[in-house]
């Protein structure tokens, strides 16, 4: 199963989100799953893609070229691929998944995952199959909604995990 995980560029404020990045990273390895996510080599992105690889998973990394550099790719990807367009990575990443998982993260995770959504709500994209929610994959640290939301309110955006399948 190719697992799709949308999340921060940043590792946010809260030590919990490092926490369910490496908790994500470990799942998926251990279940022998592969991980397609945004190619970057810090914050959350780079947590999960280093556990996970550590852990044995085979890693894709997609990452336009202009945030190459500044997100500093992660080179030790199995699989680094860089496209011209944040609308060829997430189309990319999307076609890649089975799985989506959203990890905390700001507005460009959320635009991610909504896009998405949108894409399979509109038949867009049948695949991942978004109609079922995936508890498999999410981290019970990050299962208050309401304390994400004091978050949000307090100006420090962040998207509680969530798996769609």
């Amino acid at each position: 199963m190719n697992v799709c995980v949308y999340c921060g560029s940043r590792s946010g404020t809260d030590p919990a989100f490092e926490e369910a990045a490496r908790a994500v990273g470990l799942a998926i390895a251990e279940r022998g799953w592969s991980l397609i996510y945004g190619g970057g080599n810090i914050g959350l992105m780079g947590t999960v893609a280093r556990t996970a690889l550590e852990n044995g998973a085979t890693v894709t990394g997609i990452i336009p070229t202009f945030l190459a550099t500044k997100e500093i790719a992660l080179a030790d990807c199995t699989e680094l691929i860089e496209v011209e367009s944040m609308h060829i990575r997430k189309a990319l990443m999307i076609e890649r998944s089975d799985l989506l998982v959203a990890l905390p993260g700001g507005f460009g995770t959320l635009d991610e995952l909504f896009e998405a959504l949108t894409w399979r709500q509109i038949r867009l994209r049948t695949s991942p199959r978004t109609t079922e929610r995936q508890k498999v994959l999410r981290p019970s640290c990050c299962d208050d909604r309401s304390n994400a939301l004091r978050r949000i309110r307090a100006g420090s955006p962040c998207l509680p995990a969530t798996c769609f399948r």
